[in-house]
């Protein structure tokens, strides 16, 4: 009946749009289900352990969430049971899983163990399902089922104890220990105290509704009965609280108490009750909530069949304001705030709510012309003229900031009745208002007229071409616009085009703001953040600097921070000594992500106008320093095996060596959170945001393993550390070595002695050859003094002194004595310079020109690329084959014939000497000779160039043939660089 009269209240508050009424604000529940990595959504259980860690008990396994992954554990990991109804933690740190099939089961570092891998839990197995879990005073586990069974463990053995009373059972019970230290178990009938290794009825009168409506809470019992709630201290009991009846009797769920609080569950959601009887809360309503937990950090977990809720502390809690909470429609474009403490909010309903902050109304205002206002995208307030602007894509107008006591309703005329499209708007402080359009940004002197013609304007005055996205005004009073070319500033009818310096500010911009140290920020279209001062890009935020997404849609600036919205969430960001530091709401992203669409920021508090209403939160306590978040190792599997954690050291064989380290670091408010590690002390720490670490083929050694977490808003944690160490193969072991490096020394010695050896016979044999070249060019020296030779230069000297041609004859003596000097010089030279070869080779020619006169011709021909000076051949090498040419090929001829020696560079390191005589040729002259005689002096020049061949890196190349039926050719190829 309330709620009827309330919805027609409203309705006539709206008509009038003068009045409002008030809702309360309805805060954010996270909520974890199968989409984020839990087995199943029907949980029964959920528990913090010691470390932290949250456990969720589903029909489809057990869940450990450490606030970003949810890791999970079913029959393959070691469970006996994958419905798992009771989780419970006793002091060594091991959670008991209480399956449906009665099999009990644990989880101890990083293991599950049950009967086949503990022969101790053989015996734990009591035919029922496990209700209640204590460990008492002397460390004995006690176990209360639904079968008329007690069991008691005491880590080796286990004893059932059953009820034989055919009246008071002990099923269901609920064990605990009293303030001396008895064993006690109640159920709601019967009450029992355990004595003589029995339990025996009690007279306290404990009679809970349920097992699940009774707990030990700072030393005293509270239940839950027909009446309420109320405790027993010293076999007293004492009412708390009264509770309606019918909220007792449906499907109660796990009570908790707390911060003077208590907090109970059923069918139709989960109940906070103050204990002093002055309200409650209520969550989840329609929603079957089984059991509730506070975790160390102030949160609550309700548990329930639609999977895991979350109710942060009071500080971190998120609040929406929707359409069940008086907003006429849920989806909110834009956003700004008034003088009076008022929240304007730009539906898509052709209207406007105004929120009131403090009183939490809502009045609406509704536009005419619901097809040109349908989406009222932008809000902008004037506070020069107390007013509110407001736009959508085909219009632009304005109201008092006083609404509802002042409504005069201005609208944007264009004076011709022409249609134009408004993407954004912005006002200075005196009188302009400018429009961003599709056809260009056009500058309204006046906005108090609200009118423009689209046939007046004035280009690079009063408007800018191309289509225009975004337009703002600075605290200078300068026009800043993008448009399809880019980034512009205009000022005193100056336009500045930064797009044409900068072509990162050719990217479309969807947002410019100014900072608190006149720098403009520009939101970007996939390129963050920009940052602009003195004409200048002095910072680019980016992904890579810490922004969760490269599209920013919109900005905001509060004192020395900028806040931006994406996509995937909110940012702030601060620019300090050139130095970027930005902060995330990793536990708020969840619900803004792909949903937000404008934000305002207030002093302590953070608004967003979404698709679904608006969400808001108290920020400055969030974006201060947390403590850093604590870090586990959770299994370290080698060779697909888990390895105990008991032990933080480990020696593993040489087989053993690809290692897998799952770690995590537990906070359940910060998602993005950073891990790094290293394998040695005091070694270079490797940052990453993997969990998982695989290593594969380390080397044998000792390794200390260390790996530590910080969220953006926290300092590193302290490292939780490991050692390893791999033993080494046999061959890797130090007597191995050792006998390798012995053997090793002597092969060694062996070989170095063998190659010394060597060296001294190949040394001691070029000893041998370089005497034996000395010998052949001895011989090749007396070779050259034929005695034919001097023997007729004499006898033409002679015959020149008979004739009395003393001019002759002392020509041919002085070249003869030339000839002489030149072979004593020579001789001493293995190699001379083509310049003295030639000179030598011209004596001796012009001798035996003296000797046969005109029979005898010969020809020098030298290629003059050649450095004579520069290039050196063996001495001696070339005289033998010209005397063999001259005496073996063109005496033979009655009519004489022509030696033409031809020198040649080839490939710029190869000298190419050809001794070309026109001769009988030599096979014919060796076929002539019955006796088979060889020139002396050319066997020993073949001689000398086999030696040398043998010592220089680079041989000399010999080869004599017939030119045809006569003639003969001699090349000799000599390497330049010997």
């Amino acid at each position: 009946m309330r709620n009827s009269v309330l919805k027609i209240v409203s309705f006539y508050f709206l008509v009038i749009l003068c009045l409002g009424k008030s809702y309360a604000q309805t805060v954010y529940l996270p909520h974890y289900t199968t989409k984020d990595g839990l087995p199943s959504n029907n949980c029964y259980y959920t528990l913090q352990d010691q470390k932290g860690f949250i456990w969720i008990a589903t029909d489809a396994g057990v869940s450990r969430f450490d606030g970003a992954v949810f890791e999970n554990f079913s029959v393959d990991d070691g469970l006996p049971d994958n419905q798992i109804l009771q989780l419970r933690e006793d002091s060594k740190g091991r959670i008991w899983f209480m399956a449906l099939n009665g099999q009990l089961s644990y989880f101890l570092n990083g293991k599950i163990h049950n009967e086949r891998t503990d022969t101790n839990l053989k015996e734990l197995n009591l035919n029922g399902v496990v209700v209640s879990f204590l460990e008492d005073s002397k460390g004995r586990l006690w176990f209360g089922t639904n079968n008329n069974i007690i069991g008691v463990w005491d880590g080796k053995k286990t004893t059932k104890i059953i009820s034989n009373s055919t009246e008071q059972k002990y099923q269901n019970v609920f064990i605990y220990e009293d303030e001396k230290n008895d064993i006690r178990a109640v159920n709601s009938t019967a009450n029992f105290i355990f004595s003589n290794g029995l339990f025996i009825p009690s007279k306290t009168k404990i009679h809970p509704v349920s097992y699940k409506a009774i707990n030990r809470i700072n030393g005293k019992i509270y239940f839950l009965n027909q009446q309420g709630l109320s405790t027993i201290e010293k076999g007293i009991t004492k009412e708390v609280l009264k509770i309606n009846p019918h909220l007792l009797n449906s499907n109660l769920g796990y009570i908790l108490l707390g911060e003077k609080k208590l907090w109970f569950s059923n069918d139709d959601g989960v109940n906070g009750i103050n204990l002093d009887g002055s309200g409650g809360k209520r969550f989840l309503q329609s929603i079957s909530v089984n059991q509730t937990i506070r975790d160390n950090q102030g949160n609550l977990w309700f548990t329930t069949k639609n999977g895991i809720y979350k109710l942060p502390k009071i500080k971190d809690q998120l609040y929406t304001f929707g359409k069940e909470d008086g907003l006429k429609g849920p989806n909110i474009k834009s956003i700004v705030k008034d003088k009076n403490n008022r929240l304007w909010l730009g539906s898509n309903n052709s209207s406007i709510n105004i929120l009131d902050l403090k009183t939490k109304k809502t009045i609406q205002v509704k536009l005419p012309d619901a097809s040109k206002y349908n989406t009222i995208k932008q809000l902008v307030v004037d506070k020069t003229n107390k007013r509110i602007f407001f736009a959508s894509d085909y219009g632009l107008g304005s109201v008092s900031s006083n609404y509802p006591l002042t409504s005069d309703f201005k609208f944007l005329k264009e004076t011709n009745n022409l249609m134009f499209v408004v993407k954004n708007f912005a006002i200075d402080s005196t009188s302009k208002l400018t429009l961003s359009m599709s056809s260009g940004v056009v500058i309204i002197n006046d906005r108090n007229q609200l009118q423009f013609s689209s046939f007046k304007y004035k280009e690079e005055q009063d408007f800018f071409k191309d289509r225009s996205y975004r337009v703002f005004y600075d605290k200078q009073q300068n026009l800043w616009f993008s448009n399809i070319n880019g980034l512009s500033e205009f000022n005193y009818n100056k336009l500045n085009k930064h797009y044409e310096r900068y072509p990162l500010l050719t990217k479309r911009i969807n947002d410019i703001r100014q900072m608190a140290d006149g720098s403009i920020a520009m939101a970007t279209d996939g390129y963050g953040i920009v940052i602009f001062k003195d004409g200048k890009i002095t910072h680019i935020i980016n992904n890579k600097k810490g922004l969760n997404n490269n599209i920013i849609n919109k900005l905001f600036v509060r004192g020395e921070y900028l806040w931006a919205i994406s996509n995937t969430g909110i940012n702030r960001i601060s620019i300090l000594n050139g130095g970027i530091s930005i902060n995330t709401f990793d536990d708020v992203n969840g619900i803004l992500s792909d949903d937000l669409n404008d934000l305002y920021i207030d002093k302590d508090t953070a608004y967003f106008a979404t698709n679904n209403g608006l969400v808001y939160f108290a920020y400055n306590h969030s974006l201060q320093n947390t403590e850093p978040p604590k870090i586990y190792i959770n299994s370290i599997i080698n060779n697909k095996k888990a390895l105990d954690l008991t032990s933080k050291n480990f020696i593993l064989k040489p087989n053993e060596q690809n290692l897998i380290i799952n770690y995590s670091a537990i906070d359940f408010k910060n998602r993005n959170i950073s891990y790094r590690y290293r394998l040695k002390n005091r070694g270079t720490w490797i940052e990453t945001k993997n969990r998982r670490l695989e290593l594969s083929s380390l080397e044998p050694g000792e390794y200390t393993f260390e790996v530590s977490a910080k969220s953006q808003n926290s300092s590193w944690s302290e490292p939780t550390k490991i050692k390893l160490v791999l033993e080494r193969r046999f061959h890797q072991s130090w007597w191995f070595i050792s006998i390798l490096i012995v053997i090793g020394g002597f092969l060694i010695y062996v070989i170095g002695v063998r190659i010394t050896k060597r060296q001294k016979n190949k040394e001691q044999e070029q000893l041998l050859l370089k005497n034996k070249i000395l010998m052949l060019e001895q011989q090749a020296l007396q070779a050259m003094m034929n005695p034919h030779f001097v023997f007729n230069v004499m006898n033409s000297i002679q015959h020149f002194i008979n004739t009395k041609n003393t001019m002759s004859a002392n020509k041919v003596l002085t070249g003869f004595a030339r000839l002489i000097r030149k072979n004593l010089e020579i001789c001493t030279q293995s190699y001379i310079s083509l310049e003295e070869e030639i000179n030598y080779l011209n004596l001796y020619l012009s001798l035996e020109k003296n000797r046969f006169g005109e029979k005898f011709q010969y020809a020098i021909e030298v290629d003059d690329a050649i450095d004579k000076e520069e290039a050196l051949i063996p001495s001696m090498l070339l005289q033998p084959y010209i005397e063999n040419a001259i005496w073996h090929g063109i005496m033979p001829k009655e009519e004489g014939g022509k030696v033409t020696i031809s020198i040649k560079e080839v490939n710029d390191d190869t000298l190419l000497i050809s001794i070309i005589d026109d001769g009988i040729g030599i096979d014919n002259s060796l076929s002539a000779k019955k006796d088979g005689h060889q020139s002396k002096g050319m066997d020993l020049t073949n001689e000398r160039i086999n030696l040398l061949n043998k010592i220089e890196a680079k041989a000399i190349q010999l080869n004599i043939k017939q030119n045809g039926k006569t003639g003969t050719i001699v090349s000799i190829s000599i390497p330049m660089n010997r």
